[in-house]
């Protein structure tokens, strides 16, 4: 059976517009969607189930994130991160980042921001750790174009996937040391997350895969086709199952990793990045339907 539709949260200027990473805060209880076609920061109510804000000044914005409180952002046209307060929306650091910054995560009692950089014609790809309260970057160079990354349930080791050539890489926080390669056997790298009590990642590659990878050895442990070339991926640890958003042609690919089980929800075309609130909604941010999407996992 297809998830099933709850309704849709109209956003204003959404119509056929274009989106990217969205997360949900679990204390404010709102979800922030990147709105890149329109440099802002969408916000979502949950529990009221409705649009109750746009935040100007957020350059190409490719992703949010979102950890007890606090929202990090990563500005692809203005080559910043931005740490903002999620209750009051107030900025509490803009910081320089690597050309078109892009995957991202926020670690709130390390006081870290992370994130992963495509790099220009004068600057590869890097992967930078700032310290949020000392205002201090670590950064090093990634073999490849970075798309989107996780960090384990302490905080101790980042993974990140890398398009070309087409691989998990991970390393230890906060020095960015202790660097290994998983390499997929399938291209394209992509959408990531992570199941912190079974040590799993789930990584989706645009080749048409998901591959399941033991987050303590790299290890391929099992993988499932998928329809087409995806995008956000999430674990929901409520139900125990993998959503992957696929654009084209629209749908959202659910795997259930300990049945075995695969299914397809049919959402729209474009509909490419979601936001998971546990314990039983998915958040897909569609054009064509001029907002959100809300599903019930």
């Amino acid at each position: 059976m297809p998830l099933r539709t709850f309704g849709v949260i109209p956003i204003p200027a959404g119509l056929n517009s274009d989106f990217d990473h969205a997360a949900f805060d679990p204390r404010t209880r709102r979800v922030f969607i990147a709105h890149t076609a329109r440099d802002c920061i969408e916000v979502i109510d949950h529990d009221a189930r409705k649009h109750i804000a746009t935040l100007p000044g957020f350059p190409a914005v490719a992703g949010a994130v979102a950890d007890d409180g606090d929202i990090l952002t990563t500005n692809r046209g203005a080559a910043t991160i931005t740490w903002m307060d999620a209750n009051s929306y107030d900025i509490k650091g803009v910081f320089p980042s690597g050309p078109r910054p892009n995957g991202a995560a926020i670690v709130k009692r390390s006081g870290i921001g992370i994130a992963a950089c495509i790099g220009d014609a004068h600057q590869g790809p890097t992967l930078q750790v700032i310290n949020l309260r000392e205002v201090t970057q670590r950064a090093i160079d990634l073999p490849g174009r970075p798309r989107w990354c996780v960090t384990d349930a302490n905080a101790q080791r980042v993974f990140l996937c890398i398009r070309e050539p087409s691989m998990i890489l991970t390393a230890r926080l906060p020095g960015l040391d202790n660097i290994a390669h998983w390499p997929l056997p399938s291209g394209g790298a992509h959408g990531l997350d992570i199941d912190h009590a079974r040590n799993r990642l789930y990584a989706a590659c645009d080749d048409g895969d998901l591959f399941e990878v033991d987050s303590t050895s790299g290890q391929v442990t099992n993988v499932w086709p998928i329809a087409g070339p995806p995008d956000v991926t999430f674990f929901n640890p409520a139900t125990g199952r993998v959503h992957v958003a696929i654009g084209d042609p629209g749908v959202i690919e659910t795997i259930d990793p300990k049945a075995g089980t695969r299914m397809q929800t049919v959402t729209a075309e474009g509909a490419h990045t979601t936001a998971i609130v546990a314990p039983d909604r998915l958040y897909v941010i569609s054009p064509r339907h001029g907002g959100v999407l809300v599903l019930v996992d």
